[in-house]
């Protein structure tokens, strides 16, 4: 069998197309959700009586910090009084920020638990479908954070971070001058 630098090319296409994919690093123009593309809808439901579904419009005009995190993953668990800070110095400037939960369902009484160890004031939201993983494109699991604007355009993404650093403080200023 002889190959055929058309095949050859053709391959090599394939495998850089599934390696995109995989790693995440599509661009927004190619569907892909990251900086500069359109923050997706999602619907996760508050865990408190009585039960409220929210999506991202409930938040438009805000700057939202959008965090999908689960209370076993030690992670989630470091960053979050980072976006505790974040959320008490910039809240009443229009900062929200948003966490959703990928327990599975029936986790409402540990979630409710850790938000009130940890002193969380922020909103706690609970996906026990998991269903923000497809509609963000999650592949690398949790935590994952998007810094979306005003406008609901995806600005940042990270993986485990310190919000309270002060890059994350600036970004966050920034848009919430915009």
């Amino acid at each position: 069998m002889t190959v055929r630098p058309r095949q050859v090319l053709i391959a090599v296409s394939i495998c850089t197309a599934v390696i995109a994919l995989v790693w995440g690093l599509a661009s927004p123009g190619d569907g892909g959700v990251g900086p500069g593309s359109a923050a997706p809808q999602f619907r996760a439901q508050t865990v408190d009586a009585p039960v409220e579904t929210r999506t991202l419009a409930d938040y438009h005009g805000d700057v939202v910090l959008l965090n999908v995190w689960a209370t076993w993953c030690p992670p989630c668990l470091e960053e979050m009084p980072t976006m505790q800070q974040l959320h008490e110095a910039y809240a009443d400037r229009g900062l929200r920020v948003v966490a959703v939960s990928v327990a599975d369902a029936g986790a409402g009484d540990d979630i409710r638990e850790f938000r009130a160890e940890q002193g969380l004031t922020f909103d706690i939201l609970h996906d026990p479908a998991s269903a923000i993983f497809d509609t963000y494109q999650l592949l690398s699991g949790v935590p994952q954070t998007f810094l979306i604007d005003r406008k609901g355009v995806i600005r940042l993404v990270r993986f485990a971070a310190d919000w309270f650093t002060p890059e994350h403080r600036s970004e966050v200023e920034k848009l919430l001058g915009e």
